[in-house]
């Protein structure tokens, strides 16, 4: 059952769902994976080492899809910046006109990409309403709302998206889709009734089959829980969500206990290279990787056709249960309890229980009453 919201109409999908720029991890095979299954699929330009290759790998997705796919640009700090301007020209060049772009000064990248004949539909991912805003003047059509949740660059203002979203709702003069979080239709529902017009998840396609990293990966994000994440680089205003591994734990501790604060100490830590590595040969441990809140919702390694369409269903069902709730007249009260030991639903509930090495306030001081 196809849904109808600003962007499957404007992107032309049936579920709205994007599958987020991943480094390492947006290639041809899993961009065409998610667009065949219903979503929209984006193949990461700097995941490919030149232009070219872009081009190359663009080409290959349009042999494995037929649906619309789209590419994402993100312009980060570099001691050699990648030619941008070259890449967005063969994303254009290949006739592609869905981009995400996400990053610092974008601007350049996205005027290139709405002189286009037809002009790119750009869908920009902010972590801040005051960048929203910004990206709004430069002409983008859709903004991905990136909440403190999410894997990767979290930004500096800790704002998760069950506030981004509804601020986003009440300020946005351009639609937007929830990105952060969400792995699930139950997620999707709860989104489309914050405001937004779907939703863009990375870390729940990494843990699909299609994904081209190491099988023991996807495993290492089914065995975790929402605590195995860790921020790293907060020193340098460059946060990022990580798995939490050895690794970070390094990194991490260099970070706090640094008596010099320079990158350099901590950079053999966070390289890149070293983080391609643990995809290709499964060590977790290897190097850091990015990783979302999002595990600890993540248990299974569907296809994306099993993924895309249980969303769908889901999010069909707890939309139309939610509806359900409203009612022409209120029903008449039922205050019965249950019987002692029932615990069936409605569990009494444990405030009173002291959990070990939790103060409980009032202890405090018991002693001298």
């Amino acid at each position: 059952m196809p849904f109808n919201t600003v962007l499957t109409r404007k992107l032309g999908i049936r579920v709205p769902v994007v599958q987020g720029g991943m480094q390492w991890v947006g290639y041809a095979e899993m961009a065409a994976a998610v667009s065949n299954a219903g979503g929209l699929g984006i193949i990461t330009a700097l995941t490919q080492p030149s232009p070219e290759d872009l081009r190359k790998e663009i080409r290959k997705c349009k042999t494995m899809t037929k649906y619309p796919f789209g590419v994402n640009l993100t312009l980060l700090p570099a001691m050699v910046p990648p030619d941008y301007g070259a890449y967005a020209q063969v994303v254009l060049d290949e006739g592609i006109r869905i981009v995400e772009t996400a990053g610092n000064s974008p601007g350049p990248i996205i005027k290139q990409l709405k002189q286009a004949n037809p002009p790119c539909v750009i869908l920009h991912k902010c972590t801040t309403i005051r960048h929203a805003l910004s990206a709004v003047k430069l002409g983008v059509d859709f903004l991905s709302i990136d909440g403190f949740e999410c894997a990767g660059h979290v930004g500096e203002t800790d704002i998760t998206n069950l506030i981004l979203l509804s601020r986003a709702r009440q300020t946005m003069p351009v639609p937007f889709i929830a990105s952060g979080g969400f792995a699930d239709g139950q997620g999707l529902a709860a989104a489309l009734s914050l405001g937004a017009e779907g939703i863009n998840m990375g870390t729940r396609f990494m843990c699909t089959v299609e994904a081209p990293i190491h099988n023991s990966i996807k495993q290492a994000i089914v065995d975790a829980d929402e605590t195995d994440t860790e921020l790293v680089l907060r020193r340098w205003k460059n946060t990022s969500r990580l798995f939490k591994n050895k690794v970070t734990e390094q990194a991490t501790k260099i970070e706090r206990e640094s008596t010099t604060g320079k990158f350099e100490e901590v950079a053999p830590y966070v390289s890149g290279k070293r983080g391609r590595e643990v995809f290709i040969n499964g060590d977790k441990d290897f190097g850091v990787w990015t990783a979302g809140q999002v595990i600890g919702l993540i248990h299974d390694i569907p296809t994306c056709e099993e993924l895309i369409s249980r969303i769908e269903t889901e999010a069909i069902q707890t939309l139309s249960k939610a509806s359900s709730l409203i009612v022409d007249k209120q029903p008449e009260p039922d205050i019965a309890g249950k019987p002692m030991g029932d615990m069936s639903a409605n569990p009494s509930s444990d405030h009173n229980k002291k959990v070990p090495g939790e103060a409980q306030i009032y202890d405090i001081g018991k002693s001298k009453l």
